[in-house]
């Protein structure tokens, strides 16, 4: 029992559910690259296999620096003030040298791959960590953007796994997606925990403009989702359409729950559908190009 209690404790350290939900989109930018360029899936599993491990552990490097920084706002929170490095049951010592430990591992696995995957990878836990955590987040309301360019990196990590580069439309797409899809997603969890951010002087959109400029420059994005579906369009007429039908239900969603005044449960439905949003175009997108990897060694 104490050594479940110690592994739920480093869960919370590393923040796994971050990383299971950022893993998806490097498979995705993985998966694509090997189909756009005609690779083999056997002949990578190797390159596979270091390009995951690596992913998680560049990403539960990010989520341990950013416990052991955001220590002092995380007390004020209910929704944080449980996390191991507030209640102390994890040192801020333990945790940051972990955190560099797998920061080390991450970087060199994902540079086995490719050094363009390890240098994106440590990049992404830089901009996460600095222009992000420690400038950003306590200082203006466009921190969200900011995070958002740490936040879209899994799928060019992914692509740059096993592509010659990654210039290619199709991985600046999964890029382009990611980052504007992360606005809306934040702008819904800002609302649901409006108080505990007001409380931690965190000048999150709804904190410091109000609930209703946090609307509008929601659809705002929304809107720009819906166009980068066409992105897609020099790739896949499927995953065109199914991005472009995704994104329109989310701005009607948007709409018809805020003007029914719904308010909190207006942001809980955003922030459920974000999560379905972001699940079916990126699993859609690793069902085509396993379907074409297929259709290839056939």
């Amino acid at each position: 029992m104490q050594m479940q209690s110690y592994r739920k404790l480093w869960a919370q350290a590393v923040k796994t559910g971050i990383i299971k939900s950022n893993l998806i989109p490097m498979v995705a930018g993985l998966m694509l690259a090997l189909y756009t360029y005609e690779l083999s899936f056997i002949d990578h599993i190797p390159t596979i296999i270091c390009a995951v491990l690596g992913s998680a552990a560049v990403i539960a490097a990010a989520g341990t620096f950013n416990n052991v920084y955001d220590r002092d706002i995380d007390k004020v929170m209910p929704r944080t003030q449980s996390r191991p490095t507030v209640t102390g049951e994890l040192s801020a010592r333990s945790v940051l040298i972990v955190g560099i430990i797998l920061l080390i591992v991450g970087t060199v696995l994902l540079t086995l791959t490719t050094p363009l995957a390890g240098f994106l990878g440590f990049l992404g836990v830089f901009f996460y960590v600095v222009p992000y955590t420690m400038w950003t987040k306590r200082r203006t309301i466009w921190n969200t953007e900011v995070g958002s360019i740490s936040g879209a990196m899994p799928p060019l990590i992914g692509w740059a796994a096993v592509a010659p580069n990654i210039w290619h439309p199709a991985a600046w797409a999964l890029f382009a997606i990611m980052v504007i899809w992360q606005m809306p997603h934040f702008y819904a969890i800002a609302i649901r925990k409006k108080d505990d951010y007001a409380a931690a002087k965190i000048p999150m959109l709804p904190v410091a403009k109000g609930e209703r400029r946090t609307y509008i420059q929601s659809n705002v994005y929304l809107v720009l989702l819906i166009l980068s579906s066409f992105l897609f369009l020099p790739l896949s007429l499927g995953l065109t359409i199914v991005a472009f039908i995704l994104s329109v239900i989310w701005l009607w969603m948007s709409i018809v729950g805020y003007h029914k005044k719904e308010g909190k449960k207006w942001a809980n439905k955003m922030f459920v559908y974000s999560l379905i949003h972001m699940m079916a175009i990126f699993g859609t997108v690793i069902i085509y190009a396993c379907v074409g990897l297929i259709l290839q060694a056939q």
